[in-house]
């Protein structure tokens, strides 16, 4: 029999967050060695518990949770999404404008699937979540990165952004609060996105999940306020982060603005979300719950709150590192390092975090991971609790001080 190959289509497909660096660490345990794994944002092997109200509520609808739902979602989902954005200003927002699916990956698969042809290009942020750099490769795009500016806070590049649009762009994703770097962007920021969209007709893809997760003084924009009427605009959030449920598997995609400019691709959002059958239907009842309930990770980022008091020392910690520098995070859960070049001398990221992970049995993500083009950062989780954050980054400091 002829070798079995993977599609072409993936040939230049990547995500590695869970790539080479994740394999070499399972080899690793395999071995016996325990590793301290700060590559991927999930909160549930650092302590952090779904609040108890939204495990109930799951429970106590297992019994009718057994068969398909709409395809869309259940009902009172998409009624509490609608509602929540309804409640910060969106007032036309309506139950038929959601899609509840298995998190916000498979619904940042679906949408490009039924938007992009081959050879449209998406503006993506540099460095960006890489799965909207995967799946807009897969989907037949090309992927046409944008530059966030570190000296600026990373806040997006505005005048680069406008460089790279052409005939063939047709949308530009925007991640706020943003992973990897913890940018929050202003109300000026978002509305000065959004007009580049308006004014070259571009569909607005706003990656939201980390909305609620905030530090000090920072406050979240949606894009789709700043879109209005006159700009289409794909809203992505869920429950895995602020609520601590990535398992659940429960995400949604609120779709604003001028709707009737959009019946031919709304068609074949609902005809992908058809062949998928439904979202997992027992987590779909949490979303209600969770909506409309007692917002527990509000005591998570103020200080004194797990969330605020490692992301803070965590910056604190890493810019002690000689050679290195860290952005303050104003959200999310990670840091985005720069090592210095004149200080560290390093032309691939991914073999150095291969090179820490064997000597200190610690796994981070590199930079490029991410699709930043110079091999200088790489990103790590804020999530270990104080302790253990200590002692992750002063191997991180051990391992620097050899390749000075």
């Amino acid at each position: 029999m002829r070798p079995i190959r993977q599609s072409r289509k993936l040939h230049n497909v990547r995500y590695d967050v869970r790539g080479p660096i994740l394999a070499e660490a399972q080899r690793l345990e395999a071995e016996g060695h325990r590793i301290l794994k700060l590559n991927i944002g999930n909160p549930a092997p650092f302590g952090f518990e779904a609040p108890e109200a939204i495990v109930a509520d799951m429970v106590h609808h297992l019994p009718e949770a057994q068969g398909y739902s709409d395809s869309q979602g259940i009902y009172p989902a998409r009624t509490a999404v609608a509602q929540y954005y309804q409640q910060r200003g969106l007032r036309d927002v309506n139950v038929e404008d959601v899609f509840i699916g298995n998190g916000v990956s498979e619904l940042i698969s679906m949408v490009l699937q039924a938007f992009v042809d081959d050879g449209n290009e998406i503006l993506v942020p540099a460095p960006d979540y890489p799965l909207w750099t995967g799946a807009v490769t897969l989907s037949g795009g090309v992927p046409v990165h944008y530059l966030c500016d570190e000296d600026d806070d990373w806040n997006p590049d505005l005048a680069d952004i406008e460089s790279k649009i052409t005939e063939a762009t047709h949308a530009i994703v925007i991640i706020n609060p943003n992973n990897p770097t913890g940018a929050v962007y202003s109300r000026e920021v978002v509305a000065g996105l959004v007009d580049i969209a308006r004014r070259h007709q571009l569909v607005v893809l706003a990656d939201e999940i980390y909305e609620k997760i905030l530090f000090d003084d920072a406050v979240h924009h949606h894009a789709a306020a700043a879109a209005g009427s006159d700009v289409l605009c794909l809203t992505f959030s869920g429950l895995s982060k602020a609520y601590r449920v990535c398992g659940y598997r429960a995400g949604w995609v609120m779709i604003s603005g001028p709707r009737e400019l959009a019946s031919d691709f709304l068609e074949g959002l609902t005809l992908i979300a058809n062949m998928r059958m439904c979202a997992n239907v027992p987590a779909q009842h949490a979303i209600q719950t969770a909506l409309g309930g007692y917002q527990s990770i509000e005591e998570l980022i103020v200080p004194g709150g797990r969330f605020y008091e490692q992301s803070m020392l965590a910056d604190r910690l890493l810019n002690e590192i000689p050679g290195v520098s860290s952005v303050r995070p104003r959200g999310a859960l990670y840091c985005f390092p720069r090592l210095d070049p004149a200080v560290y001398d390093i032309d691939d990221d991914q073999q150095l975090v291969i090179d820490l992970l064997r000597s200190k049995k610690l796994l981070v993500t590199h930079g490029t991971g991410f699709n930043w083009p110079r091999p200088d950062h790489f990103r790590m989780v804020t999530l270990p609790d104080v302790a253990v954050l200590e002692e992750a980054i002063g191997r991180i400091a051990d391992f620097l001080a050899t390749r000075r």
